[in-house]
């Protein structure tokens, strides 16, 4: 750790770890710290970073994420008055995702400042003057001091039934929520066997998910790294070989080191979980962040879903419930099961409800596009960005506090 972000002599030749793959949007107030910020995400240390630079300090800040999604990272150049940085830090919290880090640069070399925004929420105070280095440094170690949270998150997707599309549903979730969030996001394909998501993202890569399972103990970021193929500005796959050269028989913690590798370096990951109920299956839908059930609307959809559902409200008592997707809604000459009355059945309202549309997800899955780049401004496209939205918990923005305790604004009026 960088005391109060001074710089030390010989900071240039110092061993700085590499920023793992995480979002950074930086605010700044004057051009001499622009240009040093600018030189910082352009260091090759950083190039796992998504990073964005704006000018107009905490204030254009509070604008920008009004109804914008916040990054894992937040730079803010604080302004020279203290009660006006502290009132901005306060409003901005209304805005901001719980598990944002925020940095604030600053020139007031004042202790009692540095304190009470580190008690309340502020990750790293840094005082200029300070190098390309050091900020490195800081933006390094916000992801790997001991305690600290684990930085992605998990979502797994499973089909109640063979057939019903959960794999389409997770791939374009897994697209929308690296658009909308504009954060770095994996879909990994587990079904080794017969995973389709190399032909739904029109991608035949050497490796992926096998080289991981296979060779657990070589799992690490740098390995990850070399196993990933990029679909887009912020979308990697981990592909499936879809090969039958092997029996693929795992243990229930085989794929304990790649999700933990992946959620440690990357900020979104969805799991495409096969129709199976393995150990290793069970273990990858309980462990996830979230999960998502997608079944048809008919009578074994409605069976295996509930089964599904209770297994896992039972296996996951404290964490978010399960979320239900109904896909392929309202096929044509097909007797169907009422979303209202799946629903009532399996007790969970569907977080979506996708239409039957055999022309556009088969042009979708025969070009090797997702439905975003077929019909961006179609209904369905409207649906996963609006399942997207309610994983990433951007449907009610206004009611999250984000990183700074309450106590701040009680602080900043009291200077008043």
């Amino acid at each position: 750790m960088i005391a109060a972000g001074v710089s030390q002599d010989g900071t240039q030749t110092r061993q700085v770890e590499p920023a793992p793959r995480v979002s950074l949007q930086a605010f700044c107030e004057s051009p001499d710290i622009a240009a040093l910020l600018a030189h910082a995400i352009a260091d090759r240390r950083m190039a796992k970073v998504h990073a964005k630079q704006n000018m107009g300090g905490v204030v254009a800040a509070v604008e920008a994420y009004r109804s914008a999604p916040t990054p894992n990272v937040i730079v803010l150049e604080a302004p020279d008055n203290r009660e006006s940085l502290l009132a901005g830090l306060e409003e901005l919290s209304n805005f901001c995702d719980a598990g944002t880090k925020v940095i604030v640069i600053g020139r007031m070399n004042d202790i009692v400042l540095y304190r009470q925004l580190i008690a309340n929420g502020v990750s790293e105070y840094l005082v200029t003057p300070f190098d390309v280095v050091d900020f490195i440094h800081v933006v390094s170690s916000l992801f790997r001091t001991p305690g600290a949270r684990p930085l992605g998150r998990i979502v797994a997707v499973v089909g109640a039934k063979g057939g019903v599309g959960a794999s389409t549903v997770a791939h374009n979730l897994a697209w929308r929520l690296s658009t909308t969030t504009e954060m770095a996001t994996i879909v990994a394909d587990f079904d080794l066997a017969f995973g389709t998501a190399g032909l739904d993202f029109n991608q035949d890569p050497p490796q992926g998910v096998a080289e991981a399972v296979f060779a657990p103990e070589r799992v690490d970021a740098v390995f990850l790294d070399r196993l990933l193929s990029k679909c887009g500005d912020s979308l990697n796959l981990l592909a499936a070989p879809a090969t039958l050269d092997r029996v693929l028989d795992f243990a229930e913690n085989a794929f304990d080191p790649l999700i933990d590798a992946m959620r440690a370096s990357t900020p979104w990951t969805v799991l495409d979980i096969p129709h199976v109920w393995s150990a290793w299956a069970r273990r990858s839908l309980v462990g996830a962040d979230d999960v998502a059930v997608v079944a048809q609307p008919d009578l074994a959809n409605l069976r295996n879903a509930k089964n599904i559902l209770d297994n896992l409200r039972a296996a996951r008592q404290h964490d978010h419930p399960p979320k239900l997707v109904l896909n392929g809604v309202g096929m044509p000459r097909r007797p169907e099961i009422q979303p209202a009355e799946f629903a009532r059945t399996v007790e969970l309202e569907p977080i979506a409800i996708i239409p039957f549309d055999a022309k556009l997800f088969g042009a979708a899955t025969n070009n090797g596009q997702m439905i975003a780049e077929i019909e961006p401004k179609g209904k369905t496209n409207e649906i996963f960005s609006g399942l997207a939205a309610a994983i990433a918990g951007r449907t009610d923005r206004k009611a999250k506090r984000g990183f700074l305790n309450p106590l701040i604004g009680a602080f900043a009026r009291s200077r008043h």
